[in-house]
């Protein structure tokens, strides 16, 4: 790869780590060279996800971290900052959602999933933005935001929906206040990409449906973000900030 998209070196911090998308973010930028901090709740897949990091010549170190708590957040990046020495990436992942209609939701499912989506998002990224600014020298937050925050989709997800569209705009609104300081906030937003998450889900009609709607006529996979989390990460984006970069298949291009 060439030097430029490079990250050997780098000092991640991968939120959601243990499952999903967050654990092929973490296990690309260790398998290029960075130097990863696993972090979610579940303290035992962390855990394994470093061992396995580390059998493949890797570095990595997990740190118990809920998104929804101010003082979780501020300590596990304290612990982060320590164990890697520094932070120059933040690959702000971490999320949940509720899918019912609309009218069984309630104020407890509102706040469940923008407490993680969108306030959750918005903690991390400001602890360490404060972070990067203290040590200087700059850095990368990387925000996880969806297709789902730039137009409407036939599902019964509206706060998830009301949260990553949000991210979208917090992402311009901090990209553009952190310039200053050398640090560039983007977002990469998935369509739909196929994880132990929403592996059975596609295989019923209404998911097998909406794949057929894709252009492409199929869901990703993760490792398909490799790219786009790469160039993020890395010094090949060096004049991006507040962008967001779209991997869906074309599915953004039939539901706006």
């Amino acid at each position: 790869m060439s030097e430029r998209f490079g990250v050997r070196g780098k000092r991640a911090l991968v939120t959601g780590a243990s499952s999903g998308l967050g654990r092929q973010f973490a296990l690309t930028l260790a398998g290029e060279g960075a130097r990863v901090a696993l972090a979610a709740r579940r303290m035992d897949r962390l855990e394994a996800l470093a061992h396995e990091i580390e059998a493949e010549g890797g570095e990595a170190v997990a740190v118990s971290l809920d998104v929804s708590d101010g003082g979780s957040v501020r300590d596990g990046i304290d612990r982060t900052a320590e164990a890697l020495g520094g932070l120059d990436v933040l690959v702000n992942n971490a999320g949940v959602v509720i899918h019912k209609p609309l009218l069984e939701h309630d104020e407890e499912d509102w706040d469940t999933v923008t407490g993680v989506n969108l306030r959750g998002a918005y903690l991390v990224a400001l602890e360490c933005a404060r972070r990067m600014a203290d040590q200087g020298g700059g850095g990368s937050i990387i925000n996880i935001a969806s297709v789902i925050g730039h137009g409407r989709v036939a599902m019964q997800i509206p706060e998830y929906m009301a949260a990553k569209g949000g991210l979208v705009q917090l992402t311009r609104a901090m990209g553009a206040e952190l310039a200053r300081h050398a640090i560039r906030v983007n977002a990469i937003a998935p369509g739909y990409i196929e994880t132990d998450f929403n592996r059975e889900f596609l295989q019923t009609e209404p998911g097998t449906r909406l794949v057929r709607g894709i252009p492409q006529r199929r869901a990703g996979r993760p490792e398909e973000l490799d790219g786009a989390l790469l160039l993020l990460a890395s010094d090949a984006s060096s004049f991006m900030t507040g962008s967001v970069i779209t991997v869906d298949g074309g599915h953004a291009c039939t539901s706006v």
